[in-house]
């Protein structure tokens, strides 16, 4: 299969079989959104919307958590990864958009690497969830599934050279929700350890699934 030919198939796939994908983390506004994804780093999201509630209550607003210290803002966290590192992005991060932002959150990829703990990844998803833009963001969910399903090479090692692959062959109006099908299927079915690929739709378009096939053929014809 022509890899043109297996982004329509998958995407496709999708479209009729998720075609309501969204992030799991719990925010009522861009500025939540963006301590929900900073705290998300090599943390689950489950982890992070357990302790997120007290912490948008008592920072409702930039101007609040700028206001407050690191070592505050580590009792509210403590239990997501790297507390101390977080807490210290947290406070600064604030500062940030209160100083140089007008306490809004900025909408480009330059505006948001900028501020403390915001790396690539996390402004993608930004872009992508508050601005609806096409920008793809590359975790360990999207990076695995994309190698699996065959939609980038082996060649992609990096997790800049795998969104750079799926921004080229996903239409620009399908990579926000894209985003989150990768993401979703690597949490529930395309899993790292124990991948479900026999409750999978996408098995008979699956370039992992199609070499395991070939494997086990080839492996009945020794014993034949």
């Amino acid at each position: 299969m022509r890899k043109k030919e297996r982004y329509e198939r998958i995407v496709a796939w999708f479209r009729e079989n998720r075609p309501v994908a969204e992030t799991e983390l719990h925010y009522s506004n861009p500025f939540e959104l963006l301590i929900a994804v900073i705290l998300s780093a090599q943390c689950t999201d489950k982890r992070v919307n357990l302790i997120t509630p007290p912490l948008f209550r008592d920072f409702p607003t930039p101007e609040a958590l700028a206001a407050t210290t690191p070592e505050v803002v580590y009792e509210y966290i403590r239990s997501v990864s790297y507390p101390n590192n977080k807490a210290k992005h947290l406070v600064g991060m604030a500062q940030m958009l209160v100083r140089e932002f007008q306490s809004e959150v900025p909408d480009t990829l330059e505006q948001l690497v900028r501020l403390p703990g915001v790396g690539r990844k996390t402004a993608n998803v930004i872009q992508s969830v508050v601005f609806n833009k096409a920008a793809m963001a590359v975790d360990t969910h999207v990076f695995r599934v994309s190698h699996r399903l065959g939609l980038v090479s082996d060649k992609c090692t990096t997790p800049l050279s795998v969104e750079k692959e799926l921004v080229k062959y996903i239409p620009a109006s399908d990579i926000p929700i894209a985003h989150h099908w990768l993401i979703l299927h690597g949490r529930y079915v395309c899993q790292a350890r124990s991948p479900q690929c026999d409750n999978c739709g996408l098995q008979m378009m699956c370039k992992s699934y199609e070499r395991q096939y070939k494997v086990t053929l080839e492996g009945e014809k020794m014993k034949e």
